[in-house]
């Protein structure tokens, strides 16, 4: 094959997706920090196919004109750090084949080495051994070997291209020594590679498609045909008496894995909580409620949820009528910690957090439901301050500034210390001072077994996590965040903000709140119910 002309690039694009797709959740088990979160795998595949969505729509079968409407599909629903770093490999290519109609095996080779160009620019600190590194190499070998072999045609192109980004990819733990330490490679690579194959089996007449046990909504060509995304279903089960001994979660995992996927089932004594994201979630409740009596029990539908996500503009209304010097717009999750936010004079709280990173769309429609002469984005989350970034420099009708928060109490700090009667660089300057100051603190529960740091994890179980160090790893909530606390909080420290997630009992916080009135009594202790999902507890110390 010496020519790629449009309709087949159009199928190309969708196989990648679809391939990407169906590995998305291998991709995800790679993540290093065992921790629920957007997963990489998942940011790439919802930003990926977005992009490859917008191009089926379009009737030009010009490559160039196909590979703006990508290009601008995948900047605008870029999600987390992988997501935004897509973007910008095909931004990079969309601009190196722009105005062409067809393309041969050297633009191919000179696109992707654009590609890499502009990637490396997007972010602050690249680091090697991740996603960067394989671009970099693969891309910089395919089109040296091109230059040897100019004879060489697109499908031997795109053979090298992929040996040599698999030959980069086993070499990333060797860079990154995290990666060795828990025996995986890199995830956002490996995701990448997973779109490369998948273009070159839809070059070879092969396109891939969905699998059926992926779930509906997740491919190019289900996001077409079928809107329809599940429902994410949570319950919380108090076991019968007979069944306490000989309950086994594994069982009920593979019963459930028969109605959906991303399931998390945690047994407590007699409490059991089950996680599950389904198509029938009346068939998992069903299931749960063979092993005893619900407790509580949530059920959402995640098609709703990822329209409010993708297409918030029509639902954000400008704050005020008349022009206001300042707006801030916060990314948060549970309802408690958005009405925090709310009353420390946030303007729009965007839904989203570690296991829904908003896109750069969310932040458009955001920034454009506001009137203000600057506005700040505090992402509170250091997976999303790439794509609050990215909408930052898409804006040019408003001073938009970006500051880095990488928490929630970072987040709230930052707002505490905003004052609407000062200049712009003396908020930022203060702000800022002021989150970097913040120690973050949180509870969460891990999401598989392994060994990180030292620390010996096992699926299930509750983590202390200070910062980015795991501090402890137990089977008891109560127990782990006591150890968490008695780590981070030091004799200098003279505040505790707690945030009190939606899991937490009233018996539990009052445990927590006595233990924290024992040992920490030179603090002062601010307790917000904030309603969180994933983190039992959140603590902001300072």
């Amino acid at each position: 094959m010496n020519k790629l002309d449009g309709s087949l690039f159009k199928s190309m694009l969708v196989s990648g997706a679809n391939n990407l797709s169906n590995h998305h959740h291998e991709v995800d088990a790679l993540n290093v920090f065992p921790v629920p979160d957007g997963d990489t795998g998942t940011n790439m595949n919802l930003t990926f196919s977005a992009g490859v969505k917008d191009t089926q729509s379009i009737l030009t079968m010009n490559v160039g004109d196909i590979a703006k409407v990508l290009s601008k599909g995948l900047l605008m629903g870029a999600r987390g750090n992988s997501g935004v770093i897509l973007s910008q490999i095909f931004r990079g290519f969309y601009q190196s084949v722009d105005g062409k109609a067809d393309i041969y095996a050297k633009d191919f080779a000179d696109a992707f080495v654009k590609g890499t160009e502009i990637a490396y620019k997007a972010v602050m600190r690249p680091v090697e051994g991740t996603i960067l590194t394989v671009l970099r190499e693969s891309s910089k070998q395919a089109q040296d070997y091109l230059k040897t072999y100019p004879e060489k045609d697109i499908l031997e192109y795109f053979d090298f291209l992929i040996a040599s980004a698999h030959e980069s990819l086993l070499r990333t733990p060797d860079l990154l020594p995290v990666l060795k330490e828990v025996g995986v490679v890199d995830s956002g690579a490996y995701g990448y590679i997973k779109i490369l194959e998948g273009f070159r089996l839809g070059l070879q007449g092969k396109p891939v498609a969905i699998l059926d046990n992926i779930e509906i909504g997740e491919g190019v060509q289900k996001n077409i045909e079928n809107e329809e995304f599940g429902y994410c279903t949570e319950f919380i089960v108090r076991l019968t008496p007979e069944l306490i001994e000989t309950f086994s979660e594994l069982e009920l995992r593979e019963r459930l894995s028969r109605l959906g996927d991303s399931i998390v089932v945690v047994q407590d004594e007699e409490i059991v909580k089950v996680h599950i994201h389904t198509l029938t979630p009346g068939d998992a409740l069903n299931l749960g409620q063979r092993y005893g009596d619900f407790v509580k029990l949530k059920i959402e539908n995640m098609q709703e949820q990822h329209e409010h996500l993708t297409h918030m503009a029509p639902e954000l209304k400008p704050v005020v009528k008349e022009k206001q010097k300042y707006a801030i717009i916060a990314v948060a999750a549970g309802d408690g910690v958005k009405e925090l936010f709310e009353s420390y004079r946030v303007d729009v709280v965007i839904s989203g957090g570690q296991t829904m990173n908003p896109s750069t769309e969310d932040f458009v429609a955001a920034i454009q439901s506001l009137n203000a002469e600057h506005i700040f984005i505090l992402p509170n989350n250091s997976n999303i301050i790439l794509a609050a970034q990215q909408a930052e420099s898409l804006i040019e009708d408003a001073d938009v500034r970006v500051l880095p928060t990488k928490s929630i109490p970072q987040g709230l700090s930052a707002c505490i210390m905003f004052n609407p009667e000062v200049s712009i660089d003396e908020n930022v300057a203060e702000m800022t001072e002021a989150f970097k100051n913040v120690k973050t603190a949180m509870v969460t529960y891990a999401i598989k077994d392994t060994s990180f740091e030292g620390v010996s994890i096992s699926a299930g179980d509750y983590m202390g996590i200070l910062e980015k160090q795991i501090i402890c790893s137990t089977n008891d909530k109560l127990d782990a965040t006591k150890k968490l606390l008695l780590e981070a909080v030091k004799t200098e420290d003279g505040l505790i903000t707690v945030l009190v997630g939606e899991d937490v009992s009233k018996e539990e916080l009052a445990d927590i709140e006595a233990f924290i009135g024992e040992h920490f009594d030179h603090c002062e202790v601010e307790v917000t119910l904030g309603q969180q999902p994933v983190y039992s507890f959140i603590f902001g110390i300072e």
